[in-house]
């Protein structure tokens, strides 16, 4: 599956952004979506996951009460709210996808078999 995340851009600390993530055909409601980034000279990380209906979600502690993952299947979209950033947000972030297994929970950027390019998120101090 192809993917690829967009909405990223400059932002104030304290602020929000909203990132998407889509592929050109209509597939993504079969798949787990997890969100990654990386920082400069940092190595990748996870930010969050959710489950193909939505209904179960987890998150990096780093971000646990001011990012929220959500997805809306029938327009084959993911999303990443980012609320009150903090500069130690700066990063490249990706989506990923993978094939859901019953009962699992997908955290690891070797879960995950299918990526986009990422989209560049700057907060600014």
């Amino acid at each position: 599956v192809q993917l690829q995340a967009f909405g990223g851009g400059l932002v104030q600390a304290g602020g929000y952004l909203r990132l998407s993530c889509g592929a050109p055909d209509d597939t993504l409601s079969l798949y787990v979506m997890g969100w990654f980034r990386q920082a400069p000279g940092k190595e990748r990380e996870f930010v969050a996951t959710i489950s193909r209906a939505g209904v179960r979600r987890y998150y990096a502690d780093s971000v646990k009460g001011r990012f929220t993952t959500s997805r809306d299947n029938a327009k084959n979209t993911v999303f990443l709210q980012m609320d009150k950033v903090k500069p130690e947000d700066t990063a490249l972030y990706y989506c990923a996808a993978r094939e859901s297994v019953t009962g699992a929970t997908f955290l690891r950027e070797s879960d995950y078999p299918y990526w986009g390019r990422g989209t560049e998120v700057t907060v600014s101090s």
